[in-house]
């Protein structure tokens, strides 16, 4: 149970630090950029999503991890048993969809309640943040 908790930290850890420094580098760059407002959203739009495929992958790395050292569960279903299959459900439980046709088991279940929130504050946190970008760049 401690190494599972402490799995779930660094996993939620380094998802919280990526979109903190995504965030920060997209929030320094705009304003240095030579384009039109609308581009300028665009691009941390864009730099946004990145951010979030990348957490999405440290969880589908941390599934993988975890359910290949045979002590923590592993997802059963529809799901195959390579790093691809990994990230599906990781895209499916960050975003909260949840289709249902994977589940996980033992240990990996929560860290798969841990990812829905973990996704539902980071994108909260990006619509936030575009929010006030969108404020310096919109014209009144």
């Amino acid at each position: 149970m401690f190494l599972a908790t402490l799995a779930n930290i660094v996993i939620v850890s380094l998802c919280v630090m990526v979109h903190y420094e995504m965030l920060a580098r997209i929030s320094s760059v705009l304003p240095t950029l030579k384009i039109i407002p609308r581009i300028k959203i665009l691009v941390g739009v864009l730099g946004a999503l990145i951010a979030h495929i990348m957490e999405i992958w440290i969880f589908a790395l941390g599934y993988y991890l975890l359910i290949k050292t045979g002590k923590f569960g592993d997802l059963v279903g529809s799901a195959g048993n390579g790093l691809i299959d990994y990230a599906y459900y990781s895209f499916v439980t960050y975003t909260s969809l949840g289709f249902g046709d994977v589940l996980p088991t033992d240990h990996l279940r929560f860290l798969t309640g841990l990812e829905t929130l973990t996704g539902l504050v980071l994108i909260a946190w990006t619509a936030s943040f575009m929010f006030l970008e969108m404020q310096k760049y919109w014209r009144h």
